[in-house]
């Protein structure tokens, strides 16, 4: 069990990272890179809606959404019970559950963290739209390739919230270090940043292959 949930994580920090292998999340990625302060405190943030919103769509899609015996609402409809609410709810559902943690971490921070509050700014609310988040949701229920078991969907949204955070750190990282240099105009701005993020993915690509 230990060795599953280690293999996991390494998948997706590093082998199959959202945003480096899958280029899913870019906008905040991109738009909240340019200080490592305010990315460290983005990776936090997608890190807890992560691993929460995988333990709630798991336990949404195994108990609600899923077809069969456990389904609580064919409990008390059968006809829902046997064809299950998978396709009527389950891209709807999922997307409210993020956005009711999102707010949660909104007004956490705004109460707790007001100078990372600001400095997050509109990027902060757009975590309710980031693909990267539904796309966990989604790769821990119905399009993963094999049954995830409760540990292993809340192993696997902690994991790619990890993974999230390394790459964004690194790239805030790198965007200070160019900050100080003499870039050329017409590649000042995101266009150094999406060339920077290019060679990031060239480099994670060398992890290919640690993970069957």
């Amino acid at each position: 069990m230990i060795k599953e949930l280690a293999i996991i994580i390494v998948s997706v920090v590093f082998v199959n990272n959202f945003v480096l292998a899958k280029f899913l999340g870019l906008c905040p990625f991109l738009g909240v890179s340019q200080k490592t302060s305010s990315a460290l405190g983005m990776g936090a943030a997608v890190t807890f809606v992560m691993t929460l919103a995988s333990a709630i769509t798991w336990i949404l899609y195994n108990y609600i959404l899923l077809p069969g015996d456990a389904n609580l609402v064919g409990m008390v409809f059968p006809s829902i019970g046997e064809t299950g609410l998978i396709e009527v709810l389950k891209t709807i559902s999922y997307i409210l559950v993020i956005a009711t943690l999102v707010q949660l971490v909104e007004m956490m921070l705004r109460k707790m963290v007001p100078a990372l509050y600001d400095s997050l700014g509109v990027f902060l609310p757009l975590i309710t739209t980031n693909c990267a988040v539904l796309g966990v949701a989604l790769l821990n229920t119905t399009d993963s390739p094999q049954h995830l078991g409760f540990i292993e969907a809340i192993v696997q949204g902690f994991g790619a919230g990890i993974g999230f955070t390394v790459a964004i750190l690194l790239m805030s990282g790198i965007r200070e270090r160019l900050a100080l240099l003499s870039i050329p105009k017409p590649l000042q701005g995101l266009p150094i940043a999406f060339i920077c993020t290019g060679l990031m993915a060239l480099a994670f690509f060398g992890f290919s292959g640690m993970v069957p």
